[in-house]
């Protein structure tokens, strides 16, 4: 599972969205997005591999702001561990949140290699709600499914949940952080401050794991 949510997540990195005109429907902010930011990592590539670090800033600086993080961090939380934080836990539980994943998914990304990807049609979609579906076709010809949940905040739509080859990517972080409290008996500073070895665990088990492995 761990295999396929990392590369499965690459796509979801390539295609959050940088802009989003209220008149823009969700699908276009997707489409514009995967030739954004497939063109700068086209131009900037070999410089990432050789530092990757400059990526993940490249990514905070890109991504960041048109991710809804708080909304994300809060449902990784679910109400019942958020409403016992402080406004300051929940922030930072945000910003290491979204930093672990910057550099979790960082190097999948940079193996992208012209993989074939095709924006489909819009799904449901009212004024503040929206999903897109992706597919994504492998070099050995599998295909990945991809759906984004989006949601539009004062006319920008942004990324809220994604559903990666029928993994929902929010529940499995929900049940990492309730399994992660449970283990720190339910000491919230001992989840937030280890939450990044919780993912950066994740990360090595994904790399351990061959292809076609466990899912």
């Amino acid at each position: 599972m761990l295999k396929t949510l990392r590369r499965g997540f690459l796509v979801l990195l390539a295609i959050l969205p940088l802009f989003a005109q209220a008149e823009q429907t969700a699908q276009q902010v997707v489409q514009q997005t995967v030739d954004s930011l497939l063109s700068d990592l086209k131009t900037n590539k070999p410089n990432y591999k050789a530092n990757p670090q400059a990526f993940y800033d490249t990514l905070n600086r890109i991504l960041g702001p048109v991710v809804d993080s708080e909304g994300i961090a809060r449902g990784v939380m679910t109400v019942k561990y958020s409403r016992q934080a402080t406004p300051e836990q929940v922030k930072r539980f945000e910003e290491t949140f979204k930093n672990s994943l910057f550099q979790f998914y960082g190097n999948a990304l940079l193996e992208y290699d012209n993989q074939d990807i095709r924006v489909l049609n819009t799904g449901k979609q009212d004024q503040d709600r929206a999903s897109v579906n992706m597919e994504v076709v492998g070099g050995n010809g599998a295909i990945y499914p991809v759906q984004y949940t989006m949601v539009n905040q004062g006319g920008q739509w942004r990324l809220r949940n994604v559903i990666i080859n029928g993994i929902n990517i929010g529940k499995l972080f929900r049940d990492q952080f309730a399994d992660s409290m449970q283990k720190n008996r339910n000491d919230l500073e001992a989840t937030i401050a280890g939450w990044g070895q919780v993912v950066a665990k994740a990360k090595d088990a994904a790399k351990g794991q061959p292809e076609g492995g466990a899912e």
